[in-house]
């Protein structure tokens, strides 16, 4: 069982919240980080819980196109000094290279069909290494960019034949992060627990006390698009020129987004923070 003391750093990673107010948090939820998460924005003192966006694991990832099919990989090592080496860079290539050509079904398969490789690299660069995972991408129309030498990589499909709008689109995915292409793609129980998050937060906020339940209920409605849209790549703002959107600019290309897929190093990764014990000891005095 994690004790208090780690439960308040996941919190705290996630949230940004202060110590005391993911202590009271925990208190208030039974130590569910989850509900917590939930609890903490209600009462506005966390911003939107990015529950596996935390980075901490070093190593690269990887995206390759052939003809119809695209491959994004990640591998992990475990310091920044091997992630940059030639020898690791030149795994991640031949790794990615192995599933391009082949169709294992998952990475536990791929762990396997690349075990004599990743062995042979972990007695040549003495670290402990770890394909990670890897997705394929299948399409007439497949567009790839790789964001500082490999920290993220992206993979997009368009309907339509057009290399620069491609590149473009997915040094976007790189820079905007988003989750769906488009509103319509967003679970209905994430868009109401967003409902009911927003709505938590307009009941506790002072200057909205007195208003008509209908008026509210906009200003609800409001926030919920707000923030869904900051994760929809259709409303997110086109990196080069930021006066239009994702969707303007696939408009006036007549083209479309047929899906995407984003890896970044050591995403869903807990971050080690050192001396945190000392740290909460020292709130606790």
């Amino acid at each position: 069982m994690s004790t208090i003391i780690e439960l308040i750093k996941i919190l705290r990673e996630r949230t940004g919240a202060g110590m005391m107010d993911c202590k009271n948090a925990l208190v208030e939820c039974n130590n569910d980080v989850d509900k917590a998460c939930d609890w903490l924005r209600e009462k506005g003192i966390a911003k939107v819980a990015k529950k596996a966006d935390r980075i901490a694991a070093e190593g690269l990832t990887f995206a390759k196109i052939e003809g119809n099919k695209g491959v994004v990989t990640e591998v992990n090592c475990e310091t920044d000094f091997v992630a940059k080496s030639d020898a690791f860079i030149a795994l991640v290539k031949d790794a990615t290279e192995q599933v391009l050509k082949n169709d294992y079904k998952d990475i536990e398969e791929t762990k396997t069909n690349t075990e004599t490789l990743f062995t042979d690299a972990t007695v040549k660069l003495g670290e402990k290494l770890s394909f990670r995972r890897f997705a394929t991408l299948t399409g007439e129309h497949l567009y790839s960019y790789i964001h500082m030498g490999g920290k993220i990589s992206v993979l997009i499909s368009l309907k339509n034949e057009d290399a620069t709008l491609g590149k473009h689109l997915a040094m976007c995915v790189a820079a905007n992060n988003p989750k769906y292409i488009s509103e319509a793609d967003i679970p209905a129980d994430v868009k109401e627990a967003e409902k009911k998050i927003q709505l938590e937060t307009c009941k506790n906020d002072p200057k909205l006390q007195g208003k008509p339940e209908q008026a509210l209920a906009k200003i609800v409605e409001g926030k919920v698009h707000k923030v869904l849209s900051e994760v929809t790549f259709l409303d997110q703002g086109f990196v080069m020129d930021p006066t239009k959107t994702i969707k303007d600019v696939l408009k006036e290309s007549n083209n479309e987004v047929l899906s995407f897929i984003r890896y970044q190093v050591g995403e869903g990764l807990e971050k080690r923070v050192d001396n945190f014990a000392e740290e909460v000891m020292a709130q606790a005095k």
